[in-house]
């Protein structure tokens, strides 16, 4: 599986207002999680690993707090995640998560990003095979034996465990990711997460060059400027 992932899912740093978007991405997606699981981070585990993530992403409090008050009164939007697959500028393969409440617009936006680049947006299952859907931790430690160890006496199904100078990387199972940081912290005591997250990692690469990169990085920034854009997943190598 490899490190490869650190270069695959794309950041929304590359627009103008990343910081609105940031907040705004999370602020949906912390609503919609504490809307069908509740507002209590205790209770709701993948809300708790939510508000960490955006925390880490130095989203403000305040942003958080609305959200969790909107999801609260129970009124507001009723958004639902989307997923589009399909080939980008040079033949890459792309999947790009969203979150919407009107799904015809949504399909019709990311559509125009992939016709006005020469891509090409396929149906459900085009691409996403050739990508495996993992859960990723990374923390500085020492200790690979004691982190596998750990991990598999929690019966963690470990995909992959990395150590490099001093950071280990954990793969798993998204069915095991809750499991697997708890396991972690009870072994550990205290463990900063620098990646904590759930995405598609591609099992190949696909090299994207000359014009065709230009179209691509063009392509990216399109999708990007999409508010119900989440996530976008590639196999492009540049």
């Amino acid at each position: 599986m490899g490190r490869a992932y650190q270069n695959r899912k794309v950041s929304m740093a590359k627009t103008s207002d990343a910081k609105a978007k940031v907040y705004s991405k999370y602020g949906r997606e912390l609503y919609v999680c504490a809307k069908s699981g509740g507002v209590d981070p205790d209770g709701n585990l993948a809300l708790r690993g939510l508000i960490d993530r955006a925390k880490k992403a130095q989203v403000p409090a305040h942003v958080i707090e609305k959200a969790l008050d909107k999801a609260k009164g129970g009124g507001g939007e009723d958004f639902a995640p989307a997923r589009y697959e399909g080939f980008g500028p040079g033949g890459c393969m792309v999947i790009v998560d969203c979150l919407t409440d009107n799904p015809n617009r949504t399909f019709n936006d990311v559509r125009q990003c992939f016709t006005k680049t020469k891509a090409k947006i396929g149906i459900q299952g085009a691409v996403s095979h050739m990508f495996d859907h993992a859960a990723i931790l990374a923390f500085n430690h020492a200790d690979e034996d004691t982190v596998l160890d750990a991990l598999l006496t929690a019966d963690v199904d470990v995909t992959d465990v990395e150590s490099e100078e001093g950071k280990i990387t954990v793969f798993t199972s998204p069915a095991d990711y809750f499991k697997a940081k708890q396991a972690l912290a009870d072994a550990l005591a205290i463990v900063d997460f620098e990646v904590d997250e759930i995405q598609f990692l591609p099992r190949s690469t696909t090299a994207v060059s000359g014009d065709d990169l230009i179209l691509f990085e063009k392509f990216l920034d399109m999708l990007n400027e999409l508010d119900d854009v989440q996530n976008i997943y590639h196999d492009a190598e540049y």
